[in-house]
């Protein structure tokens, strides 16, 4: 028998980058995962639900728990069995969130109920003067001190008409590194 698909969460973030969370979930789909998005309600103001539902064939949480049907816990079944959580793109606030352990939107408790064995990894996306900000930096930090892996932002132009480090790293590089950190080469 085969080995079932390795069970990929994706959560997409509030940046004008959210559209290229579709590229790494399709290209990770290719590699043989089996991918649950889950969105931000800010990146849900980019990129809607219904594309990531129509290409995972799964339900996408968004937003905040009040949204969602009380009787589940749907964080945690996200976080249940999942090889790896991958947060593609991944703005200043989420990584601030992440670093100082704040649950209180769907993504972010997901991620908190990883089991400590899982692979976290965080594909930033920001204005440059973000990410060097020294308060972004000390979050990176960190979440590096706990284990979370970094695909770092490349530099290039921005969305905001700047040009430097902060624009979200290639899909197929994070689809990479998301593979390696299952131990499937790319």
């Amino acid at each position: 028998m085969a080995d079932p698909a390795p069970k990929i969460v994706l959560g997409v973030t509030g940046s004008i980058a959210a559209y290229k969370a579709l590229d790494v979930l399709r290209l990770l789909q290719k590699a043989g995962c089996d991918v649950w998005p889950v969105l931000t309600a800010c990146a849900a103001q980019y990129v809607g639900p219904l594309p990531f539902r129509s290409l995972s064939r799964h339900p996408v949480p968004v937003g905040p728990f009040a949204a969602l049907d009380p009787t589940t816990y749907e964080h945690i079944g996200l976080a249940d069995g999942a090889a790896a959580f991958l947060v593609a793109p991944c703005t200043a606030n989420t990584m601030a969130r992440l670093a100082h352990g704040f649950a209180d939107d769907v993504l972010s408790a997901a991620a908190l109920a990883l089991s400590p064995s899982t692979p976290l990894l965080l594909a930033p996306a920001m204005n440059t003067r973000m990410w060097l900000h020294p308060a972004t930096q000390a979050n990176r930090q960190t979440l590096l001190d706990r284990g979370v892996q970094f695909i770092d932002p490349d530099t290039g132009p921005l969305a905001c008409g700047e040009t430097g480090p902060g624009r979200l790293a290639e899909p197929a590089a994070i689809a990479d590194a998301t593979l390696r950190a299952i131990g499937r080469a790319p």
